[in-house]
This record gives C-alpha cells, structure tokens and sequence, in this order.
C-alpha cells in the first residue's frame, strides 16, 4: 500500500469509516486547489469572504469548525467549483459537499504546528506527506 492509498484510507476512518468524501481525485483536486495559489491565498479567499474564523480553525490547534456545501461554494466560487464538478465527474452540489468534509481535515493535517507554512507547500509528495502525519 502506498503513502497515497495511506493518507485517503486515514481520511477514510476520520469520517467514519467512510471513503466517500476522501477518494484520490479528491484528494488530488484539493492538492491542486492549494498548489495554484497555495495555503496562504486560501486563507486569503477565505477572510474576504468573511469566514476567516472557520479556516483558522482549522490551522490552530482547536476543534475544527464545520463549513457548509453553500460556504464553500461561496468561498471558492462557482468557476472553481464548476472547474472540479467537470475534473471530476460529479455534481457542483456533491464537489462542494464533499469539499466541505474534505477540506477541514486537509488543512489540519497541514498546519499541525498551529501556523500556515511559511515558503509555501512545495511538491505534491510533500502535500501527501504532512497529511499522512
């Protein structure tokens, strides 16, 4: 089993036992979310958007706040998520959902010192290697 097959199957039991929100081409969509623009502008469109408490849930070392399907698309926008529905053959309602399950958990595991990153988030290997932490 690979550190890829990993990291989905530990999101997997972090929703329950359930793989439905953590499959790879999620996972993948999510590392080229942060590649683009990386943490920082996410963090970014989140504040401008005025839900920059829920992101910094999820970097500090707290419980994280849950985000809805309907905040997520307004955070990311309708071209993002219309760009990902198509990527990834689903629904711009199921790409928003399971973004929003998906997203916290990502962005927990990236910033397990409290803090975004400073320098960015490098390669795709070193996405997948925080969050198999």
């Amino acid at each position: 089993m690979g550190l890829f097959d990993s990291v989905v199957g530990a999101l997997g039991q972090a929703q329950g036992g359930s793989q439905a929100g953590a499959q790879p081409e999620l996972l993948n969509a999510v590392a080229g979310l942060l590649g683009n623009g990386g943490l920082q502008d996410l963090v970014a469109k989140f504040e401008q958007g005025g839900l920059g408490h829920l992101i910094g849930s999820w970097i500090g070392s707290g419980q994280n706040l849950p985000i809805s399907a309907d905040q997520l698309h307004q955070v990311l926008g309708s071209e993002t998520i219309a760009g990902l529905a198509q990527q990834l053959g689903l629904s711009h309602g199921d790409v928003a959902a399971q973004l929003s399950q998906l997203l916290p958990q990502v962005v927990d595991k990236l910033t397990p010192q409290g803090a975004v990153p400073q320098g960015g988030l490098g390669e795709i290997g070193s996405l997948l290697g925080a969050l198999g932490r």
